[in-house]
């Protein structure tokens, strides 16, 4: 099949115009038309962020991360190549932070400005790297202490079964039921006791308010006797008390220090034994003049001579 000119001509015109485009493309995203400046920040963990993430100022999209390498002498420290395509000038205190601008859209690098008068950052420069837990970290970070309330709640419920079903065997049932059978007369009883009181109260209601007029009566007596021992002068019937009690005791003194009749009858024990044994004496003459009238009354009409008194056996024995 033979190709015409016209054809061969339109075919190498497409290529051309196809060529032109890309590298327009490749030159446009190229640091050969645009002016960049190259910042470096060490990570431990770049949480995904890849090679082309954007990197923006304020939200503006101010460059792109050119690469990521892992440190030559630091193991396990990954540095981020930050290109930047705009001048804006900053300190090298700020902060290249890794976040997540949203939940569908991957990691982005914001550049947290530190324009505190510090020294300039330069290229080349190494930046002080941050990530940012990002939205989903924070509900993690809210969520993980419940969840292990929720783990340790779950965990001490099902202990808490464990020993409920331990408890409540088929013994314990019965026990439990036959209890509550027990209970249930309890409360009928109570319940049919509370009747007949109600019953008693209703009626002797006449009764109950009698006694508690009677007892309010009291009260009231109570209370006027109350008023009148107030308005008694107690102080001066304590003093009189106080001034007999006084006189009481002088008397008790002096009866015991042996003055006066009394102290001499309570102390002297000579005296106490002879009107002992005077009494002791009386009462035998008493005797004899009962038991022997006799010997005591003597009628003589003729003149005989008085008989001498002589003692019988039992006054002897007596003796």
């Amino acid at each position: 099949m033979k190709v015409s000119r016209e054809v061969k001509t339109g075919v190498i015109a497409i290529v051309i115009i196809i060529l032109f485009i890309w590298s327009y493309s490749f030159l446009k995203n190229s640091s050969f038309t645009e002016k960049t400046r190259t910042f470096y920040a060490e990570y431990s963990n770049v949480q995904g962020l890849i090679p082309t993430s954007p990197v923006v100022i304020n939200g503006l999209k101010v460059g792109r991360i050119a690469d990521i390498t892992f440190h030559k002498t630091k193991p396990g420290i990954l540095i981020t190549h930050i290109e930047l395509k705009n001048d804006i000038e900053f300190s090298k205190n700020s902060i290249a932070q890794i976040f997540s601008p949203d939940f569908i859209s991957g990691k982005s690098m914001k550049i947290d400005l530190a324009l505190d008068g510090a020294e300039i950052a330069r290229k080349g420069d190494t930046l002080t790297g941050k990530a940012d837990v990002g939205i989903l970290g924070m509900i993690n970070e809210q969520i993980a202490p419940l969840q292990a309330k929720v783990e340790s709640f779950i965990v001490n419920s099902d202990t808490v079964m464990k020993n409920i079903n331990t408890v409540l065997n088929v013994k314990n049932q019965k026990n439990i039921e036959k209890s509550l059978n027990n209970l249930n007369l309890t409360l009928e009883k109570f319940k049919e006791i509370s009747y007949k009181a109600d019953k008693i109260i209703k009626d002797n209601n006449i009764k109950i308010d009698s006694i508690f007029n009677y007892a309010d009566r009291s009260m009231r007596s109570f209370a006027q006797m109350a008023d009148s021992l107030q308005k008694v002068d107690l102080a001066a019937t304590v003093k009189k008390i106080q001034y007999t009690l006084d006189g009481v005791n002088q008397i008790l003194d002096s009866i015991d220090n042996g003055q006066g009749t009394l102290g001499k009858l309570v102390n002297d024990e000579a005296l106490y034994k002879n009107l002992e044994g005077s009494s002791k004496e009386l009462e035998e003459l008493l005797r004899e003049m009962k038991e022997h009238p006799k010997r005591f009354v003597h009628f003589s009409l003729f003149g005989k001579k008085e008989a001498t008194y002589q003692e019988d056996e039992e006054t002897k024995s007596q003796k």
